[in-house]
């Protein structure tokens, strides 16, 4: 019969649909429920995130009477077990593996071994007199998070203190009634195990092990570099039938397709589902290719550019990154692990006339909101100065709050916020790269751009995530340095 399949091309078939199943919008990308095998993101990794919660009470203390003499500890711990309940979908990807209630500093000698190769500890102050019980706690040297609602007691007026004296290096706190801040609080130490976990695919010739060794050993990332060839034999392996569905989906979902032919589509998603496969196969994080560098020689470049294969990796919840930007990669692994969101990485220009910047790159991410959340409006378009390719063009929200961001070394953090002001795409805005957007930034954009160091590239990501980078920042010894101002 014409329309009969045989079984290779039936299981293509199947492969391509399960794909389809699992990456169309909608689809939770986070939880360990839809974890596959091997891939690593933010919520679904091999291993949860290990957080010590430590009540901190001192009933001995003369003043433990204060806010009321009937004080119930062991209801103060129900109250906040009922609001960690009310947390449980952002906290799925935690365990928390001790969980205790100290009452005295001795007793501080009697839980450490339950810390040993924690990610962080959650301290939740409940009574007065906890400061000197607190100490203890923070010479562990564990990155540790105070939380202190009103009338816990009067420690907050030894934190300031403490936060500038060497014990308090690896603290951090929040004085609030907001208790959904106890997810917050622990988004830092999510970017620590994250970054642990991590592991970065390089395509590259060129010599990256003096960065990769300092990563390693700081943050325990790995960074692997990927010969060309393999990444020839993973694009030949997969099946054309599952590039296609792919395809069709690409073009379906696409406001237009503006230049690239059907072939060139087909291809970019070929080699998508291949750096899917290779992560797969490494139990990897991030894919980066040394596109305009040592793979641009035509006698060894891949077979389809690999900007739409990023871009497809950042809404998955993992990563693709361009030009082998091993720095941009590693700001938009934690960009992941604090925030479940992925980085725009661009090459800036400024306009001093409406104090802006405009980021603008050719690898577009729709899922900018994060994986389980919609996409947003695309064209299929070329690379913007070859004029041949395939990317995404994508139209960003005007008036959201964004942070730029970029670990230009492993102990300092260059960032700078703002708000996107403009969202240029269409074909009268075809000058610079393909998806750009105009941020007013918070600060002076003088000062700015004369403050501008360490290479042109930045990551951009919903939301101003200053607070959590600043958590991490200090938890991780990281210089923290605001370019805006």
């Amino acid at each position: 019969m014409k329309n009969q399949i045989n079984r290779r091309e039936f299981l293509e078939l199947t492969a391509a649909g399960c794909a389809m199943y699992l990456f169309r919008p909608g689809i939770p990308a986070y939880g360990a429920d839809s974890c596959r095998k091997g891939l690593i993101s933010p919520g679904c990794r091999k291993s949860k995130v290990k957080i010590a919660r430590i009540y901190l009470a001192n009933p001995s203390n003369p003043w433990s009477l204060w806010p009321k003499p009937d004080l119930d500890l062991k209801g103060e711990i129900r109250f906040y077990e009922a609001e960690f309940a009310k947390l449980q979908d952002e906290l799925r990807d935690v365990e928390f593996v001790a969980d205790e209630l100290v009452t005295s500093a001795e007793q501080v000698g009697a839980v450490k071994d339950k810390l040993n190769n924690v990610d962080g500890v959650l301290v939740i102050q409940l009574g007065m007199g906890i400061v000197g019980i607190l100490e203890e706690i923070l010479r562990l040297g564990h990155p540790t998070m105070v939380f202190a609602v009103p009338y816990s007691g009067h420690g907050w007026t030894s934190f300031g203190r403490m936060l500038k004296e060497p014990i308090g290096a690896k603290m951090g706190c929040m004085l609030t009634t907001d208790y959904d801040q106890l997810a917050v609080a622990i988004r830092p130490f999510r970017a620590i195990h994250h970054l642990r976990e991590a592991k970065i695919l390089n395509v590259t010739t060129g010599s990256f092990a003096e960065y990769a060794d300092e990563v390693k050993s700081r943050f325990g990332t790995e960074i692997k570099r990927i010969e060309l060839q393999r990444v020839l034999d993973a694009y030949n392996a997969i099946g054309d039938l599952q590039a296609k569905t792919e395809t069709d989906r690409w073009i379906r979902e696409a406001e237009m397709v503006v230049e690239p032919p059907r072939e060139d589509i087909f291809k970019s998603c070929k080699l998508a589902l291949a750096f899917e496969a290779l992560l797969d196969e490494e139990e990897a994080t991030v894919m980066t290719v040394d596109c305009y560098g040592t793979m641009w020689d035509k006698t060894i470049m891949l077979p389809a550019y690999p900007c739409l294969g990023f871009g497809r990796l950042n809404g998955m919840g993992l990563g693709g990154m361009c030009e082998s930007d091993l720095r941009s990669a590693m700001t938009h692994i934690l960009f992941q692990g604090l925030v479940g969101k992925p980085g725009f990485i661009s090459d800036p220009t400024v306009d001093e006339s409406k104090d802006s910047i405009i980021l603008a790159h050719c690898m577009g991410t729709p899922k900018m909101d994060g994986p389980d959340k919609p996409s947003a409006p695309y064209k299929l378009r070329t690379v913007m100065e070859r004029r041949e390719g395939v990317v995404t063009q994508v139209k960003m929200r005007i008036g959201q709050k964004v942070t730029q961001a970029w670990l230009a070394e492993t102990d300092r953090l260059l960032y700078f916020t703002g708000e996107i002001v403009d969202a240029p795409v269409g074909l009268e805005a075809d000058r610079g790269c393909r998806t750009k957007i105009t941020v007013k930034v918070d600060g002076d954009i003088e000062k700015l751009w004369k403050n501008w160091s360490s290479g042109l590239h930045r990551q951009t990501c919903y939301g101003d995530i200053t607070k959590e980078l600043e958590y991490f920042c200090r938890f991780k010894e990281i210089e923290m340095v605001n370019e805006a101002v």
